[in-house]
C-alpha cells in the first residue's frame, strides 16, 4: 500500500531529478500509462513516450525548481508540491509559481500529474512577485 510518506518522498525525488537535468530519472517516477497536464487547461500528455518528450525538453532549458513549502500528503492516493520554477525568458530572469497535484498507484508510481499555474503566476525579475 502506498503511504503519504512514500508519496512525499517521490515528490522530493521529482524535484531532485529535475534539478539534476535527469529527464530519465523524472520519467521513471511515472507509471507506464500516466498522464500530465502542465499547466491545467492545456492538452494532456499521455503515456511514457509523451511524458519523456515533455521532460526531455523541460529539463534541457536549465530551469531550476525551488520547493516553497513541504510536500503535502493525503488520506488517499494524492499529494502536492508547491515550488517556484526559476528560468530565463527572453534574456531576463523570471519565475513561475506552481503547485503540482500528483495521483499515485499502489506501487508508488505517479499516474497523473496536474500543474496549477496561470499567466498571473509568471513573474519577470524586477516585476511584481
Amino acid at each position: 500500500m502506498n503511504t503519504s510518506e512514500n508519496m512525499k518522498a517521490r515528490l522530493l525525488e521529482y524535484i531532485e531529478a529535475f534539478n539534476a537535468d535527469d529527464a530519465q530519472r523524472v520519467v521513471a517516477l511515472f507509471a507506464d500509462e500516466a498522464s500530465i497536464e502542465d499547466p491545467v487547461g492545456t492538452p494532456v500528455k499521455q503515456g511514457k513516450s509523451e511524458i519523456a518528450q515533455f521532460y526531455g525538453y523541460a529539463t534541457s532549458l536549465g530551469a531550476r525548481l525551488e520547493l516553497v513549502a513541504p510536500p503535502r500528503g493525503s488520506h488517499g492516493s494524492s499529494a502536492t508540491i508547491s515550488f517556484r520554477v526559476h528560468t530565463v525568458m527572453e534574456g531576463q530572469p523570471a519565475h513561475i509559481d506552481v503547485t503540482d497535484v500528483m495521483d499515485f498507484d499502489a506501487a508508488g508510481k505517479i499516474v497523473r500529474m496536474r500543474a496549477y499555474w496561470g499567466r498571473d503566476d509568471y513573474h519577470v525579475a524586477g516585476g511584481a512577485a
